[in-house]
């Protein structure tokens, strides 16, 4: 099981943390990380890109010379594509680049990701990023004794405002959390450091062989007593009784014949 070392802001180390084998020692799979990163620039794409038809430029639609009879080429409208200032052909239009890509190969992507950073030795864990002050000259003075290169990553579970904006103006800095860690970042950065509780979750969620949480077994369930019915008001009691037999009375009087006897 790989096992690296936790240090304190200051470089120190002050323990150690093991991690899983099937995250962070897993095989690299090159084409799994090409098809993320692929995935992950198209859907950072905005795709606002348009040009105008013939139909959508400015221009009158009046055909300037007749059809026949002039020795010129004949010609309908001055919008036409072959005419400067005219419309264009195939032209580029707004649409939407992303696609959808099988969460498999993100999850595997994110695992040869992770193992390949071990592996060159470029992964940090820190204590805690329990920084005093919010400048980021500090967190800069920080990273260095971090060993850290030109483009850090940083990997921080929670909120966490001083670090947010410490790094925020640090060029080749970010601040990622573990939920939307990406292939592409990792890729992209020279070093990547992980706070101590986010790369416990990472090698948690990301590790293929956990055991899944089990719900406990209920045998029975009783099923729920009876609602009890409520009395009846003795007034609502008594006025039932004397419509009853109001009722029975007038159905047991005769009724009056109207023709002669």
């Amino acid at each position: 099981m790989p096992v690296v070392d936790v240090v304190n802001l200051s470089g120190k180390k002050v323990g150690q943390v093991e991690l899983a084998d099937g995250v962070f020692a897993a095989k690299v799979n090159p084409h799994l990380l090409h098809e993320a990163s692929r995935w992950y620039l198209a859907s950072q794409r905005a795709g606002t890109h348009a040009t105008k038809v013939r139909s959508e430029v400015q221009g009158s639609g009046k055909k300037l010379w007749r059809q026949k009879g002039t020795g010129r080429a004949r010609m309908g409208s001055i919008r036409s594509p072959i005419w400067r200032k005219g419309g264009t052909v195939h032209g580029p239009h707004p649409r939407d680049y992303s696609y959808r890509l099988p969460h498999k190969v993100l999850l595997g992507a994110l695992r040869s990701a992770l193992s390949a950073k071990f592996a060159e030795q470029k992964l940090t864990v820190v204590d805690a990023w329990s920084l005093e002050t919010h400048k980021t000259k500090a967190l800069r003075a920080t990273l260095d004794k971090l060993n850290g290169e030109r483009t850090i990553l940083l990997v921080d579970n929670g909120t966490n405002r001083n670090l947010e904006l410490a790094s925020r103006n640090l060029e080749g800095v970010k601040l990622v959390a573990p939920n939307v860690l990406q292939p592409y970042d990792l890729l992209r950065h020279d070093r990547l450091i992980f706070s101590k509780d986010a790369v416990a979750r990472v090698s948690h969620s990301l590790d293929p062989n956990k055991v899944p949480a089990e719900a406990p077994h209920v045998e029975t369930i009783a099923p729920a007593p009876a609602p009890k019915r409520k009395e009846a008001a003795p007034k609502a009691a008594a006025k039932k009784a004397k419509t009853a037999a109001r009722a029975t009375k007038k159905a047991a009087k005769p009724g009056k014949s109207k023709g002669k006897d």
